[in-house]
């Protein structure tokens, strides 16, 4: 397997967590919430995935604790910033420092320990064709994650859920009077934002890298919300943005593997080196910002 091929086929699983916490993010964005403290989620519902599958219960019962666990912590984001209106920047940090914490504090004593991953499940036909057949051999959570990088795409744009959804986030104050209840949709978008970066922990620590170590999460969390202004909030852009950095992830690994010789740490640095550039380039064009941002994003709301 050529360097071309090696990075073909890992750059879906690769790109799966910043893919599930980066659509989590999307929906609460689009509603009107700033989430910061994503890393800290995703670092929870790793650790509580980890301890589940550790303890044999099973990778869809990890995927669930991990889920409602880090849902459970962003429902206190949602109390303090919604019940009591603190700012949303400040208290998404808070919320993201306590999650690492929570995440150190309960894989203490399963620190380098390792679980089985999840087997490939490789769609016929497909995976045998050269150069990119190693695209089609992935896992189940990848798959799940495409078809619901779909179904999100679909309900935002075209049901009336997504409506409302993003009615909140562009007019509350018109949501409200319209008698839509702006608090219960921003709690709910916080919970499933929660839950999807739980997911998204949980494939790092479970499916991607099977073992616990504290800090693995890595930034991804941070690039996860990086990705939401990549792709200028937009699902289908988000998920090419994800398959970018998934595929940039995996280059310093084929790069040492082909003998370059260029230090290890700058090979780990690339994909938030390319999340800097990336940002700068989009930041840049203020048109395409303001065309596809969220008018309410990060303000409270009061009636």
């Amino acid at each position: 397997m050529n360097a071309i091929e090696f990075i073909l086929a890992g750059m879906l699983a690769a790109a799966t967590p910043f893919l599930l916490a980066a659509l989590g993010e999307l929906v609460a964005e689009r509603a009107g919430v700033l989430n910061l403290g994503v890393e800290g989620l995703m670092a929870l519902g790793a650790v509580l995935a980890f301890i589940i599958v550790y303890h044999g219960g099973g990778h869809f019962l990890g995927f669930i604790v991990a889920g409602l666990g880090s849902a459970a912590l962003s429902l206190l984001f949602a109390l303090v910033t919604l019940g009591f209106r603190a700012n949303q920047v400040a208290a998404g940090l808070a919320i993201g420092i306590l999650g690492q914490g929570l995440s150190a504090l309960f894989g203490k004593t399963y620190e380098s320990l390792t679980v089985k991953g999840l087997p490939k499940l490789a769609l016929p036909a497909l995976s045998e064709l050269p150069v990119i057949g190693g695209l089609f051999i992935q896992d189940v959570v990848v798959w799940i994650s495409l078809a619901a990088t779909l179904a999100l795409w679909a309900i935002l744009a075209y049901t009336k859920l997504g409506l409302i959804v993003r009615a909140v986030g562009e007019n509350p104050k018109a949501a409200h009077a319209i008698g839509y209840s702006v608090i219960s949709v921003r709690i709910l978008v916080i919970a499933f934002g929660g839950a999807m970066a739980g997911f998204a922990g949980a494939y790092a620590a479970v499916v991607y890298t099977p073992l616990w170590a504290d800090g693995m999460i890595a930034g991804r969390g941070w690039i996860a919300i990086a990705l939401v202004v990549f792709g200028t909030w937009l699902t289908g852009r988000i998920f090419l943005g994800a398959c970018l950095f998934g595929a940039v992830s995996l280059m310093g690994l084929a790069a040492q593997a082909t003998g370059l010789d260029v230090p290890s740490q700058l090979l780990s640095s690339l994909p938030y080196l390319v999340t800097i550039i990336v940002l700068g380039i989009i930041s840049a064009d203020r048109r395409l910002l303001k065309l596809n941002g969220v008018a309410s994003l990060g303000e409270p709301f009061e009636r």
